[in-house]
């Protein structure tokens, strides 16, 4: 009889692996031993106080600003400078803090741009492109407003656009900078069942930075908080969410109140 050793697998890479991010604008440091990594279908909350640098971090993570040596920055196992920007664009999808649009721009057009790394010579759309248009669009209940200028929007409407946007992409991670911003409390809800049905059905890899801490972290799997431009603590939310960490952060008195049914504990100031 033939003995057969089980197959291996071979073991993916993440999606992103970031190692000693350190970055200074001029001779300021803003950035210092930064590593994190994200797995596909997995949220991670990227928190900390203004100034902890958290969007700069988001746009070394894209290439946007370079880490100085020896940190590096790996999508899929390959480092990000050795990406072509129109394929990273099918891959990973930003949405900055204050996202950007022509003021005459239709919905229709601005969720148009998100396909723009798909569409062939001269710009030409697809059907495929066309679809994917009219899906995000339903899913973000926007089909009623594709005719519109994105002026013409209220702060929230105009958010769920940029953020579908994003979504034309179809990319394997989405990098996400205060997406609530504007949004009603119903919106940031609709927001973050989205995204944990993004990461469960499709896989897609969310890091989302945030200044909502109970809401980001009732939403993420992991949490990165951030203090001044290094990482103070990494892990489950209620790991992360420790009272006395978030007073050292912060500089302000927190509490924190664990449901009685356990899980993530609601974290506050003490006024």
């Amino acid at each position: 009889m033939t003995d057969f050793a089980p197959e291996r697998s071979v073991p993916k890479p993440p999606l992103l692996a970031a190692v000693d991010l350190t970055f200074s604008y001029d001779d300021h440091p803003v950035l210092s031993a930064v590593s994190l990594s994200l797995a596909p279908g997995e949220i991670v909350a990227l928190l900390g106080p203004n100034g902890s640098s958290k969007s700069t971090l988001l746009r070394v993570l894209l290439g946007q600003l370079p880490s100085t040596r020896p940190g590096a920055v790996r999508w899929e196992g390959r480092a990000v400078e050795a990406w072509r920007k129109r394929d990273l664009a099918r891959k990973v999808a930003y949405l900055p803090q204050s996202p950007t649009a022509e003021p005459d721009q239709s919905v229709a057009d601005v969720l148009r741009l998100g396909r723009s790394a798909y569409w062939g010579a001269f710009g030409l759309e697809s059907p495929r492109d066309a679809q994917v248009v009219r899906d995000v669009a339903d899913l973000l209940d926007l089909t009623s407003l594709l005719d519109r200028p994105i002026d013409h929007l209220s702060g929230g409407q105009r958010q769920r656009v940029f953020l579908g946007r994003c979504l034309a992409q179809e990319p394997a991670a989405l990098l996400l900078d205060e997406p609530s911003t504007f949004l009603d409390l119903r919106h940031q809800v609709d927001l973050l069942r989205l995204l944990r049905r993004l990461a469960t059905e499709r896989g897609v890899g969310v890091l989302m930075a945030s200044h909502d801490l109970n809401l980001a972290a009732a939403a993420a799997d992991r949490a990165v908080l951030l203090d001044a431009g290094s990482v103070a603590a990494e892990g489950p939310p209620r790991t992360v969410l420790a009272a006395e960490t978030l007073t050292r952060v912060y500089g302000v008195p927190m509490e924190s109140v664990t449901p009685a049914a356990g899980g993530t504990p609601f974290v506050f100031p003490r006024l």
